[in-house]
């Protein structure tokens, strides 16, 4: 009888590279992550597909950029039509079980306490769900910074220990099955609730100051100086970046992890473990604080650790580029279920195995709008941006584009969208993004992205635009296949020149 097939994907919210001590920084209590990447792979250049936690989460579970599963920004929902990957293992006859934070179904920020199709009921536990077993005062205090100096807040009291309790449950129960479980921690994010001694822990540190907290954001999108306000003309000299309760529940959420682990390591010790977190945080780099529409490293570049016995090697890190694109289809070929043509990433189990591999030469990122339900957080910023490993591409439609070289300026301090010297690289990211956006079919695309102020090379706007037209191939498990609007018979090719109307046998009139 062969073995099970076991995933388990283990995600925080808003925990940034350097918030994990294993990544270089030790003044970062993080153990139990740091002992994950001792028997496992830590990679050093992941990226989520968008800094702000829906939508960074529509790309992890859907295995399709919010610009195609609809979800592009907070507090938006799925398609109808798009399947997350419970949905396909489920259907596979695999059992996928989902604990935490979703974000996903339209709702608030908690969600809806309903449990989406395709995950095991007996273990959905959204936020609605944690604050539901609350009375109205503790509700309140679940959502107060201050809490955490109340001798009496325990870590039973928290939504991450709950998490944890119903994970570890799953894992002791279904030991013996194919399954795919989703621990998905709100922690660190506000309000950073952690129970003494973690909310004291960091009570006298200082967070170093990368030398970008200095940038003047001269040369870069007038977007970034509106977000700064007055934080731009800050003393930095003076500043002082003391995050007591954030780090603390940092600490606390590595240490719910740790129990997590320990269940696996009884009950499922051969599982495939993936951890990683939604984004990052600004935290005075660029003047900018939270995260938002900026593709710069500090919110981007995510921690991602991976543990394999006996596949994947101990104590290595790779460097290769990972998107969480890439989750999905990786997560279903470690099942043994086809990945459908409709998602957009690669499958990283290779890479995995064989850490120096490489799989992906770009990575692509976005952004719309942090929040439908707010006026505010900048409004609509459409973003797409692209990184190679050494140079990113980010273009800003409203206002200035940006490339950066992060070989000679790992800080993204030097805007070199209009430098000579760099246009071949400039044009060759610039034509990357084009192409992704029309493979993916983005609802955003148009001559506009192309014809920016320093494409001298661009083509003229024509309203056509490239001719193509391009249509949704799902597995025929859940749609069938569509159909060709010029003979009503299935289309041939999914994607194929289309005449435009003066151009057809019979135009309008």
């Amino acid at each position: 009888m062969s073995a099970p097939k076991q995933v388990i994907f283990i995600i925080t919210d808003t925990q940034r590279k350097d918030m994990v001590g294993c990544y270089g920084h030790p003044d970062m209590k993080t153990p139990h992550l740091d002992k994950l990447a001792a028997e496992g792979v830590r990679f050093e250049n992941a990226y989520c597909c968008t800094p702000v936690c829906g939508p960074a989460r529509s790309s992890l579970f859907t295995g399709m950029f919010g610009h195609s599963n609809g979800s592009w920004s907070n507090c938006m929902p799925l398609g109808d039509n798009v399947k997350t990957v419970g949905q396909r293992l489920t259907d596979q006859g695999v059992h996928a079980a989902y604990v935490g934070k979703w974000h996903l179904d339209g709702s608030d920020y908690f969600g809806l306490a309903r449990c989406p199709d395709g995950w095991d009921p007996a273990y959905w536990y959204d936020m609605r769900c944690y604050l539901e077993e609350l009375s109205a005062e503790d509700r309140l205090r679940s959502r107060q910074v201050e809490t955490n100096q109340a001798d009496d807040l325990t870590r039973e009291f928290t939504y991450a220990h709950r998490c944890s309790n119903r994970a570890i449950d799953f894992l002791t129960r279904h030991n013996g099955e194919d399954f795919f479980l989703v621990v998905s921690y709100d922690e660190p994010h506000h309000p950073y609730l952690c129970p003494k001694p973690y909310s004291d822990m960091y009570r006298d540190y200082e967070f170093p100051k990368k030398q970008n907290v200095w940038d003047t954001l001269e040369g870069k999108p007038a977007h970034q100086r509106v977000w700064a306000g007055p934080d731009l003309a800050q003393n930095k000299d003076a500043l002082r970046i003391t995050l007591p309760d954030f780090l603390g529940c940092n600490s606390f959420v590595d240490d719910e992890i740790g129990r997590v682990i320990e269940a696996i390591d009884k009950s499922a010790p051969d599982a495939l473990v993936i951890y990683t977190s939604d984004h990052g945080d600004m935290l005075f780099s660029h003047s900018l604080n939270n995260k938002g529409p900026a593709m710069y490293q500090e919110n981007t570049n995510i921690p991602f650790i991976v543990r394999w016995p006996n596949h994947a090697p101990a104590n290595q890190v790779g460097t290769g580029l990972i998107s969480h694109i890439d989750v999905v289809p990786t997560v279903l070929h470690a099942l043994g279920v086809e990945p459908a043509p409709v998602l957009q990433g690669q499958n990283l189990l290779p890479m995995f195995e064989s850490p120096a591999q490489a799989i992906n030469d770009t990575v692509f990122m976005e952004f719309h709008r942090y929040e439908v339900d707010h006026d505010g957080f900048g409004g609509f910023q459409p973003i797409r941006a692209c990184f190679d490993g050494r140079y990113k591409l980010s273009i800003n439609l409203l206002v200035t584009d940006e490339l950066y070289d992060l070989q000679e300026d790992p800080e993204e301090m030097v805007n070199l969208i209009e430098s000579a010297a760099h246009t071949e690289i400039r044009n060759r990211l610039h034509d990357k993004i084009l192409d992704w956006m029309n493979q993916t079919r983005d609802p955003f695309r148009g001559y506009y992205w192309e014809r920016r102020p320093w494409r001298t090379d661009a083509r003229p706007a024509t309203w056509e635009y490239t001719s193509f037209t391009r249509q949704r191939e799902e597995d025929e498990l859940y749609e069938p296949r569509q159909l060709d609007y010029d003979t009503g018979l299935e289309m041939t090719a999914a994607v194929r020149k289309k005449k435009p109307p003066h151009l057809q046998d019979n135009p309008p009139t």
